[in-house]
């Protein structure tokens, strides 16, 4: 009992969080709890064939349109300018408290409710537990993993989330056919992962599978995306990537197969090498019961010639 409230209070009283937790240590997968936070994240992201997707930002249109943005353009300048200035002399004064990841799966679970509060719970189902975890589970299942980062200061995540994201038809498609993990970048998780993937933009999506034995970021999708555009850019970078899970696939088969191969051949052997003893114990037995009746036959005309003399005598 006292187990079962320490593991749910780790999980912020989150049943699913702490069920899926435990489900994964039984799988070989460490606990976030006893991991060092600020280990490096193992994956690939230095494959120059990643497919990569950007969305821009549509043109101003008309006079009326441009005569506002070229208004707008220095302001705006300005404004990224001095945000960046001031963001940098911070850093020289308090550390950025990003950087300090203490409670993962904290990080994921306010993210979640905060994403449901804001957006609803028509979304595709979120991974309940670290990056790291959803790496490790993509990969012992042979599955995509799709991520995203919200970046909640950016003015297109609230567009992308609820016209995107959070219409059925792209949360049924990501439920069928991938894991999806997500978080904030104003979260000390979601800021780890950030710093890893190193994205351009936001909204912004990574996709991770099993390539050469490493998991590596095969599609990168940044910007405003539509939601059949995202359906088909994700299928298309599926089919893509197909070929190295299949491969990987019938790797493990074949590593299987030569396990179970090399099991029933070492079972063969101590089969034959119990037999062979146990022909030795026998052979040894009967040995030793020749020896024995050997032994009583002399004895016995030891003692016949014994009579004998007494008699003569």
């Amino acid at each position: 009992m006292d187990q079962c409230r320490q593991t749910l209070q780790q999980h912020n009283w989150n049943i699913e969080a702490a069920v899926q937790d435990r489900l994964n240590e039984q799988e070989g997968v460490p606990s976030v709890f006893n991991t060092t936070p600020n280990r490096p994240l193992q994956v690939n992201t230095a494959d120059h064939r990643v497919y990569s997707y950007v969305v821009s930002r549509p043109q101003p249109r008309g006079l009326l349109g441009w005569g506002y943005y070229l208004i707008m353009l220095p302001f705006r300048i300005t404004y990224y300018t001095l945000l960046d200035i001031f963001r940098f002399a911070i850093r020289f004064i308090r550390p950025d408290p990003r950087s300090r990841v203490t409670d993962p799966v904290g990080d994921i679970v306010s993210f979640i409710q905060m994403f449901e509060e804001k957006y609803g719970r028509t979304h595709p189902v979120f991974y309940q537990g670290t990056y790291s975890q959803a790496l490790n589970d993509a990969k012992q299942e042979l599955r995509f993993l799709l991520v995203y980062l919200h970046g909640e200061d950016h003015q297109d995540s609230d567009e992308f989330c609820r016209n995107t994201l959070c219409t059925s038809e792209v949360s049924q498609f990501i439920n069928s056919r991938m894991l999806f993990w997500a978080c904030s970048t104003n979260k000390p998780e979601g800021f780890r992962v950030s710093q890893a993937l190193r994205e351009n933009t936001y909204p912004f999506l990574a996709m991770i599978t099993l390539k050469d034995r490493r998991m590596t970021v095969v599609g990168r999708l940044e910007g405003l995306i539509q939601p059949q555009d995202l359906i088909n850019q994700l299928t298309f970078i599926m089919d893509a990537n197909q070929t190295y899970l299949v491969s990987e696939r019938l790797e493990r088969e074949e590593r299987n197969q030569t396990q179970v191969l090399r099991q029933q051949q070492d079972e063969a052997y101590l089969a034959s090498l119990r037999a062979d003893q146990e022909k030795e114990r026998k052979k040894r037995e009967k040995q030793e019961q020749k020896r024995r009746e050997e032994e009583e036959a002399q004895l016995r005309q030891l003692a016949e010639e014994r009579k004998k003399r007494v008699i003569i005598n």
